[in-house]
């Protein structure tokens, strides 16, 4: 069997093949468009805000939200509940010296507790931390530590359709022009993020990864890696470069984590439900933060964690190794986004992972970008298909020192695929919908803020649209669909 999980069917189509079987389902509900509307009222525009009785098919995030395979689930019944020295802990900390070749290992509740750790740890105000791209949570705990970032891609990897396999790469001149412009002293880290979430899921390439490793010992500083979503980006590396062509997912890992001096990440992400750690094998790294693990998270073998977490996050890291689970989620996603295309439908190309990330700019040209085109589009997407998708835009961004919007580089709609949880039927009722609400884009408007939190807005921010377009939209809706759900 293809580790792509894909086949050719004897009609010449080649489509995405469940390598599981289910076991356990769990009931969902699909509500009436009126009653949908009355809910994304409710929610302020905010898919954030529905409630899950509300919501067909949850693409919000791929954040604890994974299905847990049957190890896993027995895994979490031979749990060791201590509060210290728990054997539950011993054996994640096996797990990630097996898979991510770190020996010494600092477990948190979840990857931004990690970012907490790391930024009090290095940070002071003035320091500049230069990265491929940032995460929300990375961004928030960079400034509220007084520092800044500097974004550092390569040239057109901000191109929504293109056919580069890695623009989740560094720029390394960039970088080089970076330190020497604000000096070592300034520059206490260098953060490479794995499948960059905000630009699509885009991975970096091990070639890449390596000179960014090098360039780093050559200023002495050290390199982190957010691993949250380093099996993808594993995945990708074996099937985009052609040196690791015939490696293993489990090699190419071992490879990847070698290059950095910390590597941390968000369980809920990597394998479980909940979770996370810092881990590295300098022991001046892990003295200089494991002092704050007790203070903020939990003591030292739990973290903030409950021991059955733990136990399950264990075995869902081995799993990242098997081709067969990580390779699920991407294959789906490159499905959906080539029917997506097929109808003439903008989408981030090549398929990442994470999720299908639709181009809301593109999708809704009429909607300005201080209406804030991706939440739009989430909110329009909800209202006609019940399914529940993130936005990853100006939203998702912040305001500078005047009050104005920090526009973002991109306007997205994400739709999430976690791991082994939707099925092919529901991948194409998907796409079905998103094709009718793109021959009626004409009718979505723009939607400004009514509630808006000062930090990380997008969780918690309630919006109203700007004109009656909702209203409109389910008009036309229950005109094409009768009394279709």
């Amino acid at each position: 069997m293809s580790d792509t999980q894909s086949v050719r069917f004897f009609s010449g189509e080649s489509i995405p093949l469940e390598m599981h079987k289910v076991r356990v389902v769990q009931k969902l509900y699909l509500p009436p468009v009126e009653e949908r509307l009355e809910a994304i009222r409710r929610a302020g525009f905010n898919t954030f805000l529905l409630n899950t009785r509300e919501v067909y098919l949850d693409m919000l995030t791929d954040s604890g939200t994974n299905a847990m395979s049957d190890a896993q689930m027995g895994a979490m019944m031979q749990a060791d509940d201590a509060y210290a020295g728990s054997q539950s802990f011993e054996r994640m900390q096996q797990a990630i010296e097996e898979v991510f070749g770190k020996r010494f290992v600092l477990p948190v509740h979840q990857g931004r507790a990690a970012e907490n750790i790391i930024c009090r740890t290095y940070l002071k105000p003035g320091s500049i931390i230069p990265m491929n791209y940032h995460f929300t949570t990375t961004l928030a705990h960079i400034q509220a530590n007084g520092g800044r970032i500097a974004e550092l891609l390569t040239d057109g990897a901000l191109n929504i359709k293109s056919s580069n396999p890695f623009k989740g790469n560094m720029d390394i001149a960039k970088l080089r022009a970076l330190i020497e412009a604000e000096g070592v002293a300034n520059v206490p880290l260098i953060r490479m993020e794995a499948s960059t979430n905000l630009i699509g899921g885009q991975p970096f390439s091990l070639a890449n990864l390596r000179e960014v490793s090098k360039l780093a010992r050559e200023y002495r500083i050290p390199l982190v890696l957010d691993a949250s979503l380093i099996g993808e980006n594993a995945y990708f590396i074996k099937q985009r470069e052609p040196e690791f062509r015939n490696s293993s997912v489990a090699d190419i890992l071992l490879q990847m984590c070698a290059e950095a001096d910390i590597v941390y990440f968000s369980s809920r992400k990597v394998s479980s439900s909940r979770g996370g750690a810092i881990c590295t094998n300098r022991t001046d790294v892990f003295d200089a933060m494991k002092s704050l693990v007790p203070l903020y998270e939990g003591f030292l073998t739990y973290g903030g964690m409950s021991v059955r977490e733990i136990e399950a996050m264990a075995v869902g890291l081995r799993e990242t190794t098997d081709e067969s689970v990580i390779g699920q989620s991407p294959s789906f996603i490159a499905y959906l986004v080539s029917r997506l295309e097929a109808h003439g439908i903008p989408v981030v190309t090549p398929a990442g992972g994470l999720g299908c990330h639709v181009d809301a700019m593109g999708f809704l040209p009429q909607v300005p970008q201080k209406e804030y085109p991706a939440g739009a589009l989430a909110a329009a997407f909800y209202l006609i298909s019940g399914v529940r998708g993130m936005e990853r835009g100006t939203v998702s961004s912040i305001r500078d020192e005047n009050g104005n919007d920090v526009l973002s580089d991109v306007e997205l709609l994400r739709l999430a695929f976690p791991r082994r949880v939707f099925t092919l039927s529901q991948t194409k009722y998907i796409e079905d919908r998103m094709h009718w609400l793109h021959t009626r884009r004409d009718l979505v408007g723009g939607l400004r803020f009514v509630e808006e939190p000062p930090v990380l807005r997008f969780f918690m921010g309630r919006m109203e649209a700007t004109s009656d377009w909702p209203e409109r939209l389910m008009k036309a809706f229950r005109e094409d669909f009768g009394d279709s759900l």
